[in-house]
C-alpha cells in the first residue's frame, strides 16, 4: 500500500513554496513547473475528494459528522493510490467524535510541518483573506478557531479546524503520535539548500543533487510570483487584495502589524513561539 505524506501548516506558512519545489523536483523539466498544475495531489480539505471517496456528499452532513468520515476517506485513497501521495493540509491534527485522528498514522508515510512566525503570518493571511489585520489576528489566537469561506454556501474546501496558531503546531508536533519533521520558514529563506535537503529526506525520496539544483532554482519566490502576475494562481482567493505571492521574506511584520496587536500574538502564543525560535529569553522578537 502506498502512503501518504501530509504537508502540514497553518495557512501562509510556506506550504505551496514547498509543492512548487516538489513538482519541479518530481518533474524533472527543462523549464519551471506551471503553478497552476502543481502534483502530489489536492489539498486533505478538498470537498469533491472527500464526496468522491466517503460516497456521500459533505453538504449532506454536519461538520462532526464529516470529520467523523474523514479518516476512511485517507484509508481508502490510500488502498487505490498508484504512487505516494503528498497532500497539504491546513486542518489541525485533532480527533473527531469517534476519537480518532483525521489524519490516520496507518497510512502516513511521514509528517512535514512547515511554521512561520505567527507576526508574519497575521500580516500574509489578512492580505490573502483580505480582511483586517484584527479579524486575523482574532483568528490566530482563537483556542477553537475554524477556517471557512461562508458558512451559508457551499465552499470547495470542506471546513477546517485550525485551533490557535500555536494550538496548531502542538496538534502536529506534540499530539499527532506521528514523527513529525519540522521545517521553519524563515529557515527556508536562509538555508535554502539545507532546508530543502531535510524536506526530500522527510519525504522519504532520493536526492538527486543536479536534479534539487534545479528544483530549489525554478521554485523561486520571484519566478512564481512572475508567473502569478502573467497568468493569475488559483489558489488565490477572490477576496484577495493582492498577489498570492505577495512579498516572501521575514520580519515584513514591523512595518505593517500594528504593535497592539503584534504584542497580543506575542503574550497568547507566546510558549510555542519561544520554543521554535520567534522569541527570545526575554521575549522579545527575533525575526
Amino acid at each position: 500500500m502506498n502512503k501518504i505524506y501530509w504537508l502540514a501548516s497553518y495557512p501562509k506558512s510556506g506550504n505551496t513554496w514547498v509543492r512548487i519545489f516538489l513538482t519541479n523536483y518530481l518533474g524533472e523539466e527543462e523549464q519551471p513547473a506551471d503553478i497552476n498544475h502543481l502534483k502530489g495531489g489536492p489539498i486533505a480539505s478538498d470537498r469533491e475528494v472527500f464526496d468522491r471517496w466517503a460516497g456521500v456528499e459533505a453538504s449532506d452532513l454536519t461538520f462532526d459528522e464529516i470529520a467523523d468520515l474523514r479518516p476512511h476517506v485517507y484509508q481508502q485513497m490510500a488502498l487505490h493510490i498508484e504512487h505516494p501521495l503528498y497532500l497539504k493540509v491546513h486542518d489541525a491534527c485533532v480527533r473527531n467524535s469517534e476519537g480518532d485522528l483525521l489524519f490516520p498514522p496507518d497510512v502516513t508515510g511521514g509528517v512535514l510541518y512547515l511554521i512561520r512566525n505567527p507576526l508574519d503570518v497575521a500580516v500574509s493571511y489578512a492580505h490573502h483573506g483580505g480582511r483586517p489585520l484584527e479579524k486575523a489576528v482574532e483568528g490566530m489566537c482563537e483556542p477553537n478557531g475554524y477556517m471557512f469561506e461562508n458558512p451559508e454556501r457551499l465552499s470547495p474546501q470542506l471546513p477546517q479546524r485550525l485551533l490557535s496558531w500555536g494550538g496548531h503546531v502542538r496538534s502536529w508536533v506534540d499530539e499527532s503520535g506521528m514523527p513529525v519533521t519540522v521545517i521553519r520558514y524563515e529557515d527556508m529563506l536562509a538555508y535554502t539548500e539545507e532546508s530543502f535537503e531535510r524536506i526530500v529526506h522527510a519525504l522519504k525520496l532520493d536526492l538527486d543533487h543536479e536534479r534539487f539544483v534545479k528544483a530549489i532554482k525554478f521554485s523561486s519566490f520571484h519566478g512564481s510570483q512572475d508567473q502569478e502576475r502573467q497568468g493569475g494562481f488559483k489558489e488565490k482567493t477572490m477576496r484577495a487584495d493582492t498577489l498570492f505571492f505577495r512579498q516572501g521574506r521575514a520580519g515584513n511584520w514591523r512595518s505593517e502589524l500594528p504593535e497592539e496587536l503584534a504584542n497580543r500574538i506575542m503574550v497568547t502564543q507566546r510558549d510555542v513561539m519561544r520554543r521554535f525560535g520567534y522569541l527570545d529569553e526575554h521575549d522579545n522578537p527575533i525575526f
